[in-house]
């Protein structure tokens, strides 16, 4: 029972000497085997004054801790093509505030936490003679109100040369929402019914992505991509136990329209300015049918330190415009058809910046030569309507 703005990811630091391997030995060996171990944890925290929750005024203070295990294990046929498969189990759980006083009677009511199970499973096959990839994914997300099943296609093609790609990518996401009010506006003024705090009733909400990129190697320094998605959702888009005060006093739950259609579109560049620097540069303008048009310029510059160890400061903007159906708290008009007082469709301006280190020693982290790879990352975002957050995250990577 939460919309977070910024996804977080996490990682672990054991069970690394189990999947040991014998570099020498891994390209002749045909045998399912394991090639890579990924653990990633993050602990992300965020404050702000304009909850929907509550009708857009009111705390936002959320936290939310994740953690996510990858295990990678590959297999090589007899012609040489490579079997990929990825399973990931992640896990978070986080407190909301603002979720909280969906029933402000209770002193802490079953929608202050919640916790989310969300595995994976992935499948490519790499053909490296003939220069493409294909792959199949499998995804399954479950918390108290809401539960997700996602499918999932890709495939890409390189040139002879290994200077251009073109990639397309297919997903769906079949997602089932239990229906829940605020406290004072459920069928019977408030009695307790099914479930914990709300009805059975439960409704549907389908999306549908496709994404195109193509990569480009221009010359030694200058790599460049373009990226185009374009998203299609359709079935329960408001979120019911929002509330929407009206210029006449009265409160109603938040009402969206059945379907939405997104389109984004970017550039990627990265420029390798020498054997120590690289700059990596983007922009994506995004617009939707619920009237947004939104623009995101971001930067980041990675330094080699030494052989070893880099630093990668990092710069994100966002800004973009109200959604047709926003209004602030008590500014909506009652003959209204849609309307909604969440500020992630109001119109502003956001700044994300940090930066992460990574040690990849030659001996591996702490000398334990199957720990290839530790990096800890931190971001602080503050947005003009006053919502502000951090981010943390540790990822290790065993191989």
């Amino acid at each position: 029972m939460r919309k977070l703005s910024l996804s977080v990811i996490a990682f672990f630091f054991q069970l690394f000497s189990v999947f040991a391997q014998d570099d020498s030995t891994a390209y002749k060996s045909r045998k399912l085997q394991i090639d890579e171990v990924n653990f990633v944890s993050g602990y992300y925290r965020q404050d702000g004054n304009n909850s929907a929750v509550t009708g857009g005024i009111g705390t936002e203070q959320l936290s939310d801790f994740a953690n996510t295990l990858e295990l990678k294990l590959i297999k090589t046929d007899t012609r040489e093509r490579k079997h990929n498969f990825s399973l990931e189990m992640g896990i978070d759980h986080y407190t909301s505030a603002s979720s909280d006083r969906i029933d402000p009677n209770t002193l802490s009511s079953a929608s202050r936490g919640d916790t989310r199970f969300y595995p994976s499973l992935n499948y490519s096959l790499d053909n490296t003679k003939r220069g493409f990839i294909t792959g199949i994914g499998l995804s399954y997300s479950k918390e108290f109100d809401y539960q997700s099943v996602g499918v999932g296609a890709n495939f890409a093609k390189a040139s002879r040369d290994k200077n251009r790609e073109v990639a397309i990518k297919f997903q769906a996401y079949f997602d089932s929402w239990k229906v829940i009010y605020p406290v004072e506006l459920r069928p019977g003024n408030g009695d307790m019914y099914s479930g914990h705090h709300g009805d059975n009733e439960r409704s549907p909400r389908n999306s549908y992505s496709a994404s195109l990129s193509y990569s480009q190697v221009l010359n030694q320094r200058l790599q460049l991509a373009v990226l185009a998605d374009l998203i299609f959702q359709q079935g329960l888009l408001a979120t019911k136990y929002q509330r929407v005060y009206f210029t006449d006093n009265s409160e109603r739950v938040e009402n969206l329209p059945g379907n939405r259609l997104k389109l984004p579109v970017g550039l990627r560049a990265s420029y390798f300015l020498d054997d120590r620097f690289i700059l990596r540069v983007f922009y994506r303008f995004y617009t939707d049918n619920w009237g947004i048009n939104g623009h995101t310029a971001s930067l980041e510059l990675p330094i080699k330190l030494s052989p070893f160890v880099s630093l990668s400061p990092f710069y994100r903007y966002y800004t973009q415009n109200a959604a047709n159906y926003f209004a602030p708290y008590g500014a909506h008009i009652v003959t209204e058809e849609f309307y909604t007082s969440d500020y992630d469709l109001s119109k502003f301006q956001s700044h994300f910046f940090g930066t992460g280190i990574r040690f990849m020693p030659e001996k591996g982290v702490f000398k334990i030569r199957q720990f290839s790879m530790l990096e800890i990352r931190y971001g602080h975002y503050i947005r003009n309507t006053g919502l502000h957050s951090d981010i943390i995250s540790l990822n290790a990577r065993f191989k």
